[in-house]
């Protein structure tokens, strides 16, 4: 792979593109994008959120969107919460099985970048499928990413595939802009801090890597109770630890994606 084999596609009005991957899927991915997005909201910043996951894509739910519209009368990306949205759970029913190789997928990602108007957007965040397969080779290879956020759980299983989604950016010249460790830790009743799935495995592979660490989020029950009923933490409980959490975050993916990340070539790493 090399970068400059498919030409970037040109997105007018948007001025950063940021992905958020994951090795491996179960690691809080969509919920991290999501709620990134509306933190930069929160920000002052003018958001769209892309759910390149054709197969099983999560952000309708997250974002309280339950019903799918016919496209030939819709006009997308749809808004919610502020946040210009677009996912194919929009245009095809929750128990519709997509069957479909590479090149439909590549077809409809596609789609979803050029012939959707995302208008004049700060941040356009794209919540990518895990693993490193054919959505994520298109859009990395042909959307103008400003960068490449990758989201981890502590534990050892889920940085080994961390690793491999960090190396696949590398390999296509997509900088990336640091490292977010997922249900990092809970903090109990009795005010104590509880490391469930372990703890510091993404800041340790952040120094390995040679990129930044971004932070740590905990697990709160919250999260996940916001994510079921499509109002997300960030915008149901603004005043909240974990928004307050996602809110620092996205102030340091901002300045990240402005820098470009770390777009010196760094040495690939030992998988």
């Amino acid at each position: 792979m090399s970068a400059g084999t498919t030409p970037k596609i040109v997105l007018p009005g948007v001025k950063h593109v940021v992905a958020v991957a994951s090795g491996k899927g179960g690691v809080g991915k969509s919920t991290v994008a999501t709620n990134l997005a509306l933190a930069l909201h929160m920000l002052g910043r003018r958001v769209g959120l892309l759910d390149a996951d054709i197969y099983g894509p999560s952000i309708p739910i997250m974002m309280g969107i339950h019903e799918t519209f016919d496209p030939n009368t819709t006009s997308f990306p749809l808004d919610r919460y502020g946040i210009k949205l677009m996912s194919m759970g929009f245009i095809v029913k929750p128990e519709q099985a997509m069957i479909w190789r590479g090149p439909m997928v590549h077809k409809y990602l596609q789609a979803f970048l050029t012939q959707i108007n995302w208008g004049d957007l700060d941040y356009l965040v794209i919540d990518l499928p895990p693993g490193t397969g054919d959505a994520q080779l298109t859009l990395t290879q042909s959307a103008p990413l400003s960068g490449a956020v990758i989201v981890t759980t502590p534990q050892d299983v889920s940085l080994i595939d961390a690793r491999k989604g960090l190396e696949m950016f590398r390999q296509v010249n997509v900088p990336v802009l640091g490292i977010i460790e997922n249900m990092s830790y809970f903090i109990g009743a009795d005010g104590q801090r509880y490391d469930i799935f372990r703890s510091g495995g993404g800041r340790k592979l952040a120094q390995e890597a040679g990129v930044s660490f971004l932070g740590a989020v905990p697990i709160d029950p919250r999260i996940a109770e916001c994510g079921d009923s499509g109002d997300p933490v960030v915008h149901k409980y603004p005043d909240s630890e974990v928004a307050k959490i996602y809110i620092e975050l996205a102030t340091v993916v901002a300045a990240e994606a402005v820098k470009g990340g770390a777009r010196e070539a760094l040495p690939g790493l030992a998988l």
